[in-house]
């Protein structure tokens, strides 16, 4: 399935959640998704340019086409389920210091104390 294949390439699914609030240029795109590389962030977007699901304006910028808004808004329940497991997983929501927070997987849609961050448009 094309959308699979599509959304299964690490960081592809990361650029939709950060482009949800609005336009981004390829560098503040690039630090909200973790300074990835740059010849990877190119990858992601000409894929992503390719499907439709993004388009870049005249500014260079880049934002989510209605199609792929639709694509955000069907993951909705993901991001809520993220949610809960995130929850579940570190219930106090507590920064951890120790050796065992060094091998915690990262949660990208949590705010800075760890909570989990919540979409207006949903």
């Amino acid at each position: 399935m094309a959308a699979l294949d599509l959304f299964g390439r690490r960081w592809s699914l990361r650029i939709l959640w950060e482009l949800r609030a609005g336009p981004l240029g390829f560098r503040p795109l690039q630090k909200r998704c973790d300074d990835m590389s740059s010849s990877v962030m190119r990858q992601r977007l000409t894929e992503l340019l390719d499907a439709q699901v993004i388009h870049q304006l005249p500014d260079s910028r880049y934002e989510l086409t209605p199609l792929g808004q639709e694509a955000r808004q069907a993951l909705n329940p993901l991001a809520h389920w993220a949610e809960r497991w995130a929850a579940t997983i570190d219930p106090q929501g507590a920064d951890h210091t120790d050796d065992q927070s060094a091998s915690r997987i990262s949660h990208p849609d949590t705010v800075g104390d760890g909570t989990p961050e919540r979409d207006s448009a949903d």
